[in-house]
């Protein structure tokens, strides 16, 4: 199997003469490297049959040759646009239905695409691209297990150093810092630290003109990236001390966590996982603080599938590896979430996160 049959064969499920894809984790997977996004379009085209073309700017064609591609590849100069390339494509390729990354692709490359082959029916294929990726391999599994590692380090590093009167921003600096220290190629994502009432926003953003006081929640929700895998994971601590509330919710969302682990094996769906989670949290007394869904899929991005929230009925299947994460957010108050990342194997599950839940007192 050459690294295109798979995409060949999302082609002819779907009724499709060909997919194309553009830098990101499906191409990245495909082809071994990735690319910049800006504002010059790269796009692959898998057909399927015969081999693959694609559309990449003149300046690319050094690190293109590093990919060793196998196709034709249409060049273009920012001085004369990209028209004619996607044209010089179409020349080459007759195509009447193609497959796209929904989620990925930008719409004025949707247009290139329509302009060059006048009539082509663009069908959504996110959801069979990206399946293709959901099953992990050994080697992909220790690449994300490193950079869990190295995740974990950092965050071991960094609670040596937080105490009262330090910034969220400040902190979140030290953490940053312990990432690429402890051997992180990349950030996974933007890192979130939040304190206090900043713990109560899923997505908070790190605060400068916000001094950390004693009793604060502090959730910590990052990860580093290495091989190209992503870690992705969130502790909740509190500095100086945690009141009794601060502690039953913790339990709380502790119990939730830990059901989804329970559960997490081949043959269950993300519907079951999620609602047995979410379960937990709204038979507690907390039932008003519940935001978000259990998790989501993790790997060359930080979300893709399998998304784990009720009404989805995927079923999981070994190598595949998820985030449970549930959470209680008292807006005004104060957050807890536990996150940990999942991997779905023969017989059951292994959690590949390994730093502690116990509740911790910073």
């Amino acid at each position: 199997m050459d690294r295109y049959t798979e995409y060949r064969e999302v082609a002819r499920q779907l009724g499709l003469d060909a997919v194309a894809l553009v830098p990101g984790p499906n191409f990245a997977r495909m082809l071994g490297k990735n690319f910049h996004v800006n504002e010059r379009p790269l796009v692959v085209v898998v057909p399927v049959e015969g081999p693959p073309a694609a559309v990449v700017p003149n300046l690319e064609l050094r690190s293109w040759d590093l990919v060793n591609f196998d196709g034709e590849t249409f060049d273009w100069m920012d001085q004369t646009g990209y028209s004619g390339a996607f044209e010089a494509l179409a020349r080459h390729m007759t195509l009447r239905r193609i497959g796209v990354e929904g989620q990925v692709m930008r719409v004025f490359i949707h247009h290139a695409l329509a302009a060059a082959w006048p009539g082509i029916e663009i069908i959504d294929a996110e959801r069979e691209i990206s399946l293709l990726r959901a099953r992990k391999t050994e080697a992909e599994i220790a690449a994300m297990s490193e950079a869990i590692r190295i995740s974990e380090a950092a965050l071991a590093e960094v609670f040596e150093k937080v105490r009262v009167g330090l910034t969220e921003k400040e902190v979140e600096r030290m953490l940053v810092q312990a990432l690429y220290a402890n051997g992180a190629e990349e950030q996974a994502f933007g890192p979130i630290v939040a304190a206090g009432e900043n713990s109560a926003r899923p997505h908070a953003s790190a605060r400068d003109d916000y001094a950390i006081r004693p009793g604060d929640a502090l959730l910590f929700d990052f990860g580093a990236q290495w091989g190209g895998f992503c870690a992705d994971i969130t502790r909740t601590v509190f500095v100086g001390h945690a009141s009794d509330e601060a502690r039953e919710v913790y339990a709380t969302v502790l119990a939730a966590n830990e059901k989804g682990i329970e559960l997490a094996r081949p043959g269950a769906t993300a519907h079951e996982i999620d609602d047995a989670v979410i379960g937990v949290l709204e038979a507690s007394p907390f039932a008003d603080r519940i935001r978000t869904k259990t998790g989501h899929g993790l790997g060359r991005a930080v979300h893709e599938t399998p998304y784990i929230m009720r009404g989805n009925h995927q079923v999981l299947e070994p190598g595949m590896v998820f985030t449970d994460e549930p959470g209680l957010y008292h807006i005004g108050s104060f957050g807890v979430r536990i996150e940990d990342d999942v991997l779905i194997t023969e017989t059951g599950c292994r959690v590949l996160t390994a730093f502690p839940k116990t509740l911790t007192v910073l």
